[in-house]
């Protein structure tokens, strides 16, 4: 039987990253309903919407699960008063790493968008970004898609980054630096946040990750114009876009208002990438229009740019030794069209 003295004691253990005392303690466990074996708890910490925050939330969903016996955990967060605050000793100044976002930071941000899901829009940025890494630029990718967060997959990154004194340091891989919302979620769970919560986590990335020095960072956004693109167009008003969609003219209808998007808040639409644009037989070398034809063409015309690269359907060569479901090695067909865009990219930004 779940009782409410044992969620405590399991608990104890459970410290504020920032009081740097349990949440016990702290007078952090605000609330705690138990329903059969559903079980919902209520904390609050000195600092929400952190990196710290989403890996509380794996280690009690782990603790209650494996040593309570719950069968699903909801779990709510809210902010400790300035006077709890105080009374616990307030919150130590920290050295902050360098921030992304500030005035003298000469990384550019290149943002990979499309109007609809499904386009390839993640194996485009993962590529676009290795392909960078190759050239011999200093790369670093964020995972904005927080909700559909594929990036860690796709490269086949199997460990998490570390926290060292509340600095988050990146994870690397293939020579790019990669932050995803998918480092900080317990079993590939859902992500139940709305618009400011996100805004919040896509800050820290930006302002608590010690990214070093970087030429590029690559912003594999979700489909659309919602929540977290209009917060990067926001953070980012020198950000540049790559619009991602396939032949189809509907993908290509839809991906022109990610285009209108960037035009409107005065982003440069470094170029159109159609991907999925023909089926290739390996026997006959054949091609097949798949997916209909002539959609990268339409909308480059429509959002007056260029037309960077047609992506033909494919998959990479497995190597179960270096295993990266999503990369395609420069000597494949396809990572040679990557290495084309790209140079063309690092082209027409100049650097």
């Amino acid at each position: 039987m779940i009782t409410e003295e044992k969620i405590y004691e399991v608990l104890q253990p459970i410290k504020d990253p920032d009081l740097k005392k349990s949440i016990l303690d702290t007078g952090g466990i605000k609330e705690v309903k138990i329903k059969g074996e559903n079980v919902s708890v209520k904390i609050a910490l000195a600092k929400t919407g952190t990196a710290e925050q989403m890996q509380i939330q794996q280690a009690v969903v782990k603790l209650l699960k494996e040593e309570v016996g719950a069968d699903s955990v909801g779990l709510r967060f809210d902010t400790l008063s300035e006077e709890e605050i105080k009374a616990q000793g307030g919150l130590e100044e920290k050295q902050s790493p360098k921030s992304l976002l500030s005035e003298d930071n000469k990384t550019e941000f290149i943002a990979v968008t499309s109007g609809k899901g499904g386009v390839g829009k993640s194996t485009v940025s993962v590529n676009i970004a290795v392909a960078m890494a190759r050239a011999g630029k200093k790369v670093g990718i964020i995972d904005a898609d927080i909700y559909g967060f594929s990036v860690p997959d796709m490269m086949g990154i199997d460990q998490r980054p570390q926290v060292v004194n509340d600095t988050i340091y990146p994870v690397e891989r293939f020579g790019v630096k990669v932050i995803s919302m998918g480092f900080f979620v317990e079993d590939n769970a859902p992500v139940i946040w709305r618009g400011p919560m996100l805004g919040k986590m896509l800050n820290n990335f930006f302002n608590e990750v010690d990214w070093g020095d970087l030429d590029y960072i690559i912003l594999d956004l979700p489909p659309g114009t919602g929540d977290v693109a209009l917060d990067i167009h926001t953070m980012l008003p020198e950000c540049k876009e790559l619009i991602v969609s396939t032949p189809h003219a509907t993908a290509a209808f839809v991906a022109a208002r990610a285009g209108a998007m960037a035009i409107k808040t005065n982003h440069e639409i470094l170029g159109v990438i159609e991907n999925m644009s023909y089926f290739e037989s390996k026997i006959t070398g054949e091609r097949e229009n798949v997916f209909g034809e002539g959609g990268g063409e339409r909308l480059k015309d429509e959002l007056k740019t260029e037309l960077l690269g047609q992506i033909p359907l494919g998959q990479p060569e497995i190597d179960e030794e270096n295993f990266a479901p999503s990369v395609y090695d420069t000597s494949h067909p396809i990572g040679e069209i990557y290495k084309g865009i790209t140079d063309r990219i690092i082209e027409k930004i100049g650097r």
